[in-house]
């Protein structure tokens, strides 16, 4: 690198970088004061928004303590000057102009965004980031997500974080933790994350299916209740599946049922060395799913797999991690820190490159794992509604009643 280079991008790290210099319509004191943060004007008809919002806007990114980082602060400058000005109108900065060539570029992207849109998005964002700030005041978790009763859903450092949430029940799957998880990958592929975490929630990873799914269905419509369980259930990993970016499980402690047969479809699997994993479905009457009977021979051996999905074995991490299952397991004491620190080094990646990458390992496999989805949820379907499988949940809830 030449000296000019070297030079140029010293100094783009420390404009850049550097939490208290601002950008073009991002004050100076964006990180330095902590007052209440001013409620905009956003309930209006339609989404008008004034160009008093727009002063306001102004005013409230003065308020924000935190860095909301380089991205951000871009996305801020090139909106501020596409309210102000219109569309780029300066010559291009040369090659070596780091940081002004950053600007420009992000400018130029609005292309002819009109001006009262540009406005109306730089409000929205300068919302967004006052609502983060004042729910990490709160006590919730910036990025957080409320409008789901099952889980917390968090988008913070490149990452979507969604926890089962039901600890209670060790996080067992009811039917609204099915729609919940479809709902927040639908809107984790879409956001602006590198990666997505799964975890759960207190000691539990998952217990699996909460049989109270199968608690008062009518006699006469069991057959049609598992028809559309069926077509519910492959929905659900047809989302597993289909996920466009890099998906990592963060097994933090024993997982049950579709909790671990969903692994095979997770691009990375770390696990505490006290995780347990078990896929009983034989002793209810049931068979494999989350294409299972297609990952885990193909992962662990047929062997193998036939001691896991046929006759109950429960692995241990060590043994799960040896079988091909889990990609790495962490002591207990050091596993959230030791992992938490991995997955914000991954999110610092490029994003497209890493989902134009991951499209391309599991292009090959895409397709079957459809036709395994499929085939699976129909063996289910007909599992449901048998003798065995009535009789394995009547006797479930027997023993549970006598607890």
């Amino acid at each position: 690198m030449s000296a000019a280079a070297a030079s140029a991008v010293a100094f783009l790290m420390r404009t850049l970088l550097c939490p208290r210099r601002p950008l073009s319509g991002v004050s100076s004191t964006v990180y330095g004061l902590h007052l209440p943060a001013v409620k905009l004007h956003t309930t209006k008809p339609i989404m008008q928004f004034s160009q008093e919002d727009f002063e306001k806007a102004k005013d409230q990114l003065k308020l924000l303590k935190d860095d909301p980082g380089n991205e951000v602060k871009l996305k801020l400058y090139a909106l501020f000057k596409q309210a102000t000005e219109g569309p780029c109108n300066i010559p291009k900065p040369g090659v070596l102009d780091f940081v002004n060539k950053a600007k420009w570029d992000a400018w130029n992207s609005l292309g002819t965004l009109p001006q009262e849109s540009a406005r109306q998005k730089y409000i929205e964002l300068v919302s967004s980031l006052v609502s983060a700030q004042s729910s990490e005041a709160n006590g919730t978790p910036p990025g957080s997500k409320s409008d789901y009763e099952t889980l917390l859903v968090t988008t913070k450092d490149n990452i979507t974080k969604i926890v089962l949430n039901r600890p209670k029940v060790k996080n067992a799957i009811n039917k609204k933790m099915y729609n919940e998880i479809i709902e927040a990958l639908e809107e984790a592929a879409k956001d602006d994350s590198v990666i997505t975490v799964i975890t759960g929630s207190g000691d539990y990873y998952s217990s699996g299916n909460d049989l109270n799914n199968y608690a008062n269905i009518p006699t006469d419509n069991i057959e049609e209740e598992a028809k559309k369980s069926a077509q519910n259930l492959k929905n659900f990993v047809d989302h597993f599946i289909d996920f466009p970016k890099p998906l990592i499980a963060v097994v933090n402690g024993p997982a049950v049922g579709i909790s671990v047969t969903l692994l095979g479809l997770f691009d990375i699997v770390y696990a505490t060395d006290r995780a347990t994993f078990h896929t009983p479905f034989s002793n209810l009457g049931l068979s494999p799913e989350g294409c299972s009977s297609y990952t885990f021979p193909k992962i662990m051996g047929l062997a193998k797999a036939a001691e896991v999905l046929l006759f109950n074995k429960k692995l241990t991490a060590a043994e799960a991690c040896s079988q091909g299952l889990v990609t790495e397991v962490f002591p207990d004491n050091a596993f959230q820190k030791e992992v938490w620190i991995r997955l914000k080094e991954y999110a610092s990646l490029p994003r497209n490159s890493l989902t134009v990458s991951k499209q391309l390992l599991r292009s090959m496999d895409k397709d079957k794992l459809h036709e395994v989805n499929s085939q699976e949820c129909v063996c289910l379907q007909e599992r449901w509604t048998s003798d065995e499988c009535l009789n394995a949940v009547v006797s479930f809830f027997q023993k549970k009643s006598k607890l």
